[in-house]
Parts: structure tokens; sequence; C-alpha cells
């Protein structure tokens, strides 16, 4: 079956979003819209796996759907919407439980690492939110995901429901005259020098809302002032940058440094290289301060804007939720007749 090359992806609504989620999803989103039918989802039912209080949860579902358009994305060419208003999400995810093994679920590694020695006692949405990820991708039939490496296993999980319920259901497929590949298998798109962004203050961890420490992340919504500091102030080692990509190696912060560069300014490290190598931190930390406050101050100054304006982001969000709701009842209506529910 030849489906329409779509893309998917979502972030969720659980806290400050920070240059982890631009670099690593967001700034990535937006040439996409360009070349591809686009659906971005602010995934608040994911949020709520572990506890939200009810007005962050809305203060940050906005936030994220102001991120979305500061950086590029136009909500009028992509579709913009949070999935708690479509609620076929959560129709095609309880299928998707239902096709899933409790297996797949407890061999998941973020799941492993979040609910840590208390799995017992973990919400059972902890457990199965991979069924929901599955069902918000396969929903809209999406061919492409952009996906971090941290959640490469995630995708892998949608792929083997989709190949599951295909199978499982060949027959009743085959009797409604549809084509045996019902779901897509999903493949992921991972591009870019930095897709995964580490903490500025320890390069072996990743950039994280919840390190303790302000200074190990950059938020979206920092002043320049605050972005240049945190910049200025990050952690490094004595010797200058390497002139290959090789002398990085074994140097977690200037790997991470480099990377965030090279993000930013649309080249490869061997780029950054090329021009810093042999240079000291003294040189190369103003000129990623300077590019970082150039890219990023612009688009918190229009975040801020954006999320004081509750009326207008929850206009795009219910005209995108109306647009999404469209192709996923469309999927859903098959879906039913598959599995055999009476309509």
């Amino acid at each position: 079956m030849s489906f329409t090359p779509r893309v998917f992806s979502g972030i969720q609504p659980s806290g400050d979003l920070h240059l982890g989620n631009y670099l690593g999803a967001i700034r990535r989103f937006v040439p996409l819209q360009h070349t591809h039918e686009t659906i971005y989802c602010v995934v608040d039912m994911h949020a709520i796996t572990v506890w939200q209080e009810p007005e962050d949860l809305r203060r940050a579902t906005r936030e994220v759907a102001a991120a979305y358009i500061a950086a590029g994305i136009d909500p009028k060419k992509a579709i913009v919407f949070n999935q708690s208003q479509v609620v076929q999400h959560a129709e095609l995810a309880w299928v998707f439980n239902c096709i899933a093994r409790i297996g797949w679920m407890y061999r998941m590694t973020q799941f492993k690492d979040k609910a840590g020695k208390n799995s017992e006692n973990v919400s059972l949405g902890l457990l199965a939110y991979p069924s929901l990820m599955a069902a918000d991708i396969l929903l809209y039939k999406a061919t492409q995901v952009p996906v971090g490496d941290d959640q490469k296993q995630h995708l892998e999980l949608t792929r083997d429901i989709a190949a599951k319920f295909n199978n499982d259901y060949a027959a009743s497929i085959a009797a409604q005259g549809l084509d045996a590949e019902f779901f897509p298998i999903t493949e992921p798109l991972i591009a870019g020098p930095a897709t995964r962004i580490m903490s500025l203050r320890d390069g072996t961890r990743k950039m994280s809302k919840s390190d303790p420490s302000d200074q190990s992340r950059i938020s979206l919504l920092d002043d320049a002032d605050a972005i240049a500091k945190k910049i200025k102030r990050a952690t490094t080692d004595p010797e200058p940058l390497p002139e290959t990509l090789e002398g990085l190696s074994g140097r977690p912060e200037a790997d991470n440094l480099v990377g965030i560069y090279a993000a930013l300014a649309d080249r490869s490290k061997a780029e950054v290289l090329a021009e810093f190598g042999g240079k000291g931190w003294g040189v190369f930390k103003p000129a990623l301060a300077d590019l970082a406050v150039q890219q990023l101050a612009p688009m918190a100054d229009e975040m801020r804007r954006l999320v004081a304006d509750t009326t207008t982001i929850d206009a795009i969000l219910r005209d995108g939720a109306e647009r999404a709701g469209a192709i996923a009842e469309r999927t859903m209506n098959q879906v039913r007749s598959i599995v055999g529910f009476i309509r």
C-alpha cells in the first residue's frame, strides 16, 4: 500500500521546555512542514502518567504550542493540537493495549528508568503509555516520526504493534476490502549533529528539567542575559578545542558544546572544529553565547507573547484538533469494523 508521506510527533507538557527539546525535536519539525503533511501534537494525556497540577498542565500545554509556533511552525500549514481534544487517541490506545504484550512493556528502558525499584507502585499509565504513543502515530498512519535516540525503542514497539495488528486481523482487513498493510511500518527520522543535548554542568548526563541545577539547562523562556551567562559558566575541560572529530572522544563537555554550536548554526561538527580547532574556551564560549542569544532570545520573546494570549493559543489548538479529528475518525471507523465492533 502506498501511504501519504505524513510526519507525526509530539512533546509532553510536563515542565519547562529547554534547549534539548528545541534542538532535538522542535527545530527539526519546522522544515518538514514544507515537504510532508505534518501533525504536531502536545501530548497532554501522556503527561498525566505522573501527577500534574491541573492549572500547571494547562499552562505547560499552551507553552509547548507556543514553542512550536515561535520556532516557525505555521499552524495553517501543519496541524497543531493537544492530544486530549481528539478522543480517538484513547480509543485506539485501548485496542493496542489488547494487541501489545505485557512483556513488551516491561522491557521498555524508559519504564525501568522512571519506575526504578517502585514498579509495583507506579501508575498503570506509565507502564502502558507506549501503546498510547503507538496510537498517536498510527491513528494518522504516519509514515515517519522525528525521534531522539531515547525514543527509538518506543518507535520500534510502534512498528511491532502495527505489524501484529496487520497480522492478527489479516482476514478481517481483507474482508473489508482494505490493503493487507493497514497500518504502516513507521520509519524514524534521526538526523543532525545534536540529536541528544547534554547537561551544561555534566556532559555525561542528558539535559533535563528535573536536574536540580538551573545552570544545567537553557530554558526556552530564558532571556538573552540568562542564555549568555549559562553558556559562559558551562563546565569544560582545560584543553583547547581539537581540530578533528576524533579529538572530541573522551571529552563529553567539549563534544556537547560543539554539537550545540553546530546545530544552532546548521553546520557539521567538523565544520565548527575547522573554525575553532586549537582555540581556547575564552574564544569559543563567547561565540557560542552570541549565536545562542541570536537564535533563542527572539523565540523566547515570542513564546512569552503567545502564552500570555490564551485566546489565540486555544483557538489554534481547537482548529488543529478539528482537523486532526477528521483524519483520526476515518482511521477509527475502519479499525472498529476490522476488530468486530458493531457501528
